[in-house]
């Protein structure tokens, strides 16, 4: 099975890599455009963030499924929510999505945010680190380690591979 990553960040790679336990997979990370803001900034554009991934990944890979993993925020009446979103893509079939765990956004870095500011800009000048978003994410940062970018996602791709195997299962 060969399996087309739509981001080369390591965080999401890793994700994917662990959430596959087939013998002989092929991984293959592409750099694909999510096709919306640089900065998702609702439920719905972070969703079209990972499926616009996904998508591209399969087409652009020629593989047996495309993956794409979409970091976001979302407004609510509590303040700024932290989202995450992904995709599975197979051929001739719509995409799978699921979503992940959420927490509120501290104050300084929602206000960044509703002022134009990207996330992960933000959290280097906040944590005063380097890449990340490549490494822990804000989760890893306001969770004092506890759960880093890559557990975050790996959880969306349970749901993605859970929801997966379910649909192969049930059309026999």
């Amino acid at each position: 099975m060969k399996i087309i990553i739509g981001s080369n960040n390591p965080a999401k790679v890793a994700a994917v890599k662990n959430a596959f336990h087939y013998q002989q997979t092929e991984f293959l990370s592409l750099d694909i455009a999510s096709g919306v803001s640089e900065q998702p900034f609702s439920d719905e554009e972070t969703i079209n963030g990972a499926i616009n991934r996904a998508v591209g990944a399969l087409q652009m890979g020629n593989g047996d499924i495309g993956i794409g993993l979409e970091g976001g925020v979302q407004e609510s009446t509590q303040g700024l929510l932290l989202c995450n979103w992904g995709a599975l893509a197979s051929k001739d079939k719509p995409p799978i999505i699921a979503g992940g765990a959420r927490f509120l956004l501290p104050d300084v870095i929602a206000e960044r945010l509703r002022a134009g500011e990207e996330l992960g800009p933000v959290m280097e000048d906040y944590a005063k680190k380097k890449n990340v978003r490549k490494n822990e994410g804000a989760v890893g940062i306001f969770t004092n380690g506890l759960i880093n970018r890559s557990e975050m996602f790996s959880h969306i791709m349970n749901l993605l591979v859970g929801q997966f195997h379910y649909q192969m299962a049930s059309k026999k």
